[in-house]
């Protein structure tokens, strides 16, 4: 079953990322082309230019897709593992409310609330010789998050036995946004952009971001939201390809 699901998975991360991907290009590409205008006019100002090392077609492109399907493959393998852990022990929820309901708290605990603290940026926004001091505080928020939630399930499993499910739920929920608070209170922010920079560009770079996650979340989960209950049920993931075997077979027979 687990091979199953891991198929689910992987068939919802690609279709995930294949129409983030698309998402990301109408909505994305825009405030991206707008930064790396006002990136080069500083450059033609005096500020040293970066070496293209891809070409922005190829990064547009063929780039655009294989990132979004890796990244959509890794994002699907790791859901249904998660699926399948917890599947039957956190709540009584179907199959399919229980896929919905783990994208939607994946989303906001991996992606949401590290970028509450550390958002996304645009090219020209952050100083290049701080990206990597920038990514690790990023990871250390999404890490906290995460560690947070899963306390959190154990709470909510412990206050279960002994009060009311809303009682549990609001108890569980309430420690889990103390920890992110104070972790994002506590870490150091990532810096402000240049001296500048179009705060609309930056503003909608942010939405962007944010809507491309919520578009491949959202696809991610409905699509093993519609195929997942197949295999809970032991049922072929692929019922046209079974059935039409089957009406050959009899066809054989007669």
């Amino acid at each position: 079953m687990l091979r199953a699901l891991l198929i689910c998975g992987l068939l919802a991360g690609v279709c995930g990322g294949l129409v983030a991907t698309g998402f990301a290009e109408l909505v994305g590409e825009p405030p991206v082309e707008e930064a790396i205008a006002f990136e080069e006019s500083q450059s033609s100002a005096g500020a040293p230019a970066e070496p293209e090392l891809v070409a922005r077609g190829l990064q547009r492109g063929v780039g655009l897709v294989t990132a979004a399907s890796v990244y959509g493959l890794a994002l699907g393998g790791l859901f249904a593992l998660a699926f399948a852990a917890v599947y039957g022990r956190i709540g009584r929820a179907s199959p399919a409310r229980t896929a919905l309901w783990l994208a939607a708290v994946v989303f906001v605990v991996v992606f949401l609330v590290p970028f509450v603290k550390y958002p996304a940026n645009p090219p020209a926004v952050g100083d290049p010789d701080t990206l990597a001091a920038r990514t690790n505080l990023y990871f250390a928020m999404m890490a906290i998050s995460l560690l947070a939630a899963v306390a959190a399930a154990r709470v909510h499993a412990v206050l279960a036995r002994r009060r009311s499910p809303s009682s549990a739920t609001g108890l569980a929920l309430a420690s889990y946004v103390v920890v992110v608070v104070a972790t994002g209170l506590a870490l150091p922010s990532a810096g402000e952009p240049p001296a500048g920079f179009p705060a609309a560009t930056l503003w909608e770079f942010r939405e962007a971001s944010v809507g491309t996650q919520l578009v491949l979340w959202t696809a991610l989960g409905l699509v093993f939201a519609g195929t997942a209950p197949r295999v809970m049920a032991g049922q072929p993931i692929r019922p046209w390809r079974s059935s039409a075997r089957g009406e050959a077979a009899a066809a054989t027979r007669d």
